[in-house]
């Protein structure tokens, strides 16, 4: 008799509630601290309420889950499923990853957790690869495994449209982002796994566009095996209108229909800000099925 598997993200996946109980997985909201406050992301903090405070300069920052919100759901979920997979945000981004590794040497080996440097849109890709991987048969230790060494099959390019918030959260200094800001120069930063990055600068969105659309099809093509091999994938901050419209370009250059189009996590846009564009793909999983 097969073993009944869990599967367990947090909400930097960017899986909404009411998707996360179509698909049959558990999400941890990740919280925000605001005025000396504690927000839940889509439970008592919804993407316009951020964007609002957001733009109101209130100071917002991020935090891990409660250890013990974590272990109450672990423990809550192992009354009826036999392992869990817990498929937190990149560890290079958050250090929510190494608290979970932590707490899940007490479970016996019943709870695995990826540590596979991803986040939005490429981590929620993982958490439908574990479902996939769940559904052919493989155990939770299995699941770990194969999206541990898939972590870095994946890219995201990040256009910003304002260099205020890494400003704020004194990524970049001052005279930096003024003489940005002067220049209208529009930054075009990557997540390779690990970290966010600078990767070029545009000076205006349309070659913002171009830089992105030129670099994940280089990728595509010489890292990932070309585009039958990926799934391709756009995100925005409070930017839906031109995410759409980047949806339709994308398609038109590569050939290539976006596989989902979503908002970027909040703990990634409490750094970049409003306004910005994403591209990212991932590496399909099929020769594990």
């Amino acid at each position: 008799m097969s073993k009944r598997i869990a599967v367990v993200t947090d909400s930097n996946s960017g899986i909404p509630i009411r998707t996360a109980e179509e698909l049959g997985i558990f999400v941890i909201p990740m919280p925000f601290i605001i005025e000396e406050k504690t927000f839940y992301e889509e439970i008592s903090l919804t993407q316009p309420q951020f964007y609002e405070k957001l733009k109101n300069d209130v100071d917002i920052s991020t935090s891990q889950p409660v250890v013990g919100d974590i272990l109450d759901l672990w423990d809550k979920i192992l009354e009826d499923y036999d392992e869990i997979v817990h498929i937190p945000m990149s560890s290079g981004l958050s250090g929510s990853c190494a608290t979970a590794i932590a707490l899940a040497e007490s479970y016996d080996g019943r709870v695995q957790v990826v540590n596979n440097q991803r986040i939005s849109v490429t981590q929620r890709q993982s958490v439908l690869d574990a479902l996939e991987l769940i559904k052919a048969g493989k155990s939770a230790a299995e699941v770990r495994e194969i999206l541990e060494k898939e972590k870095f099959e994946s890219s995201i390019y990040i256009m910003m449209d304002t260099l205020k918030y890494l400003k704020k959260g004194g990524r970049i200094t001052p005279a930096a982002a003024a003489i940005a800001t002067v220049l209208r120069i529009r930054p075009v930063l990557q997540i390779q796994g690990e970290k966010l990055d600078a990767f070029k600068k545009a000076r205006s969105e349309k070659q913002g566009r171009e830089i992105m659309v030129n670099a994940i099809q280089d990728d595509i093509e010489k890292r990932f095996g070309g585009m039958d091999q990926i799934r391709l994938f756009v995100a925005h901050t409070d930017n839906e209108a031109g995410a759409q419209d980047f949806c339709q370009e994308l398609a038109q250059k590569l050939g290539k229909e976006v596989t989902q189009c979503d908002p970027l996590s909040l703990s990634v846009a409490c750094h970049i800000g409003p306004g910005a564009l994403a591209v990212a793909c991932s590496k399909k999983i099929d020769r594990y099925l």
